[in-house]
């Protein structure tokens, strides 16, 4: 029995990743192909790389973010159907010119305050940067960054030990939003933010761990959280 021809989904994340290569000389990884093809899930993007890799498409190294290599096999391939995957590529081509660069500027502790001296999340160099496309977070972007999580407080919301959080800044915020704040004795923290009366509460989403409170004057918001990179393995 001749083997089923590619999806379409198939085709357009071959065609994704031959002119990222062209145009950067290195892979994508697995959250700009899914941006760029509109995938959202991750997983659903690996069960598609996982079947081009079994048709002799395409190589993976899975300890590497963007360990993927075309074969030779792929021109063969592509070059059956190369008007339709063209028209695929000029809609990637705009995609890739839409991303842009987040700076990750340090860690967060989702759990118990840590102590990081001023505020100062800068541990990371200037060249870490995360790269979204503009879709994923509309507006402006430059007052984003991104942190690294710590700990497992805000469990229930979805953000585990590992995970990015996109952030943008802020110095203010409203009731229910998740922040990254510093603390006036010199610890930050990633909670949810409640105001009650001369109080601020900061609330894990964990239902193993208490919430925190502290003065008003003693918390200084930092940032808001817009987004969450699941990190896999």
């Amino acid at each position: 029995m001749a083997k089923k021809g590619l999806s379409e989904r198939q085709k357009n994340i071959l065609a994704y990743i031959q002119e990222y290569v062209a145009e950067f000389g290195r892979p994508p990884t697995i959250r700009e192909i899914g941006s760029a093809v509109n995938i959202s899930s991750t997983s659903v993007v690996n069960y598609n790389l996982t079947k081009l890799k079994e048709r002799g498409l395409l190589e993976r190294d899975a300890e590497v973010s963007r360990g993927l290599r075309l074969t030779d096999k792929v021109v063969e391939t592509t070059g059956q159907a190369r008007e339709a995957i063209g028209k695929v590529a000029e809609k990637v081509s705009t995609a890739v010119t839409n991303m842009f660069r987040v700076p990750l500027v340090g860690n967060i502790v989702a759990g118990s305050p840590i102590e990081v001296g001023n505020g100062d999340f800068s541990v990371y160099d200037e060249e870490d940067a995360i790269e979204l496309s503009s879709s994923m977070i509309p507006g402006r972007h430059e007052d984003l960054f991104a942190l690294r999580v710590s700990g497992d407080s805000m469990i229930d919301a979805m953000v585990n030990d590992g995970d990015i959080v996109i952030m943008r800044q802020e110095n203010d915020a409203r009731n229910g939003d998740m922040v990254a704040v510093w603390l006036s004795d010199d610890t930050t923290t990633l909670k949810y933010f409640f105001r009650e009366g001369n109080k601020i509460r900061l609330q894990p989403a964990n239902p193993t761990m208490e919430p925190i409170y502290v003065d008003r004057e003693e918390v200084q918001v930092q940032g808001k959280v817009m987004m969450v990179l699941r990190q896999t393995a």
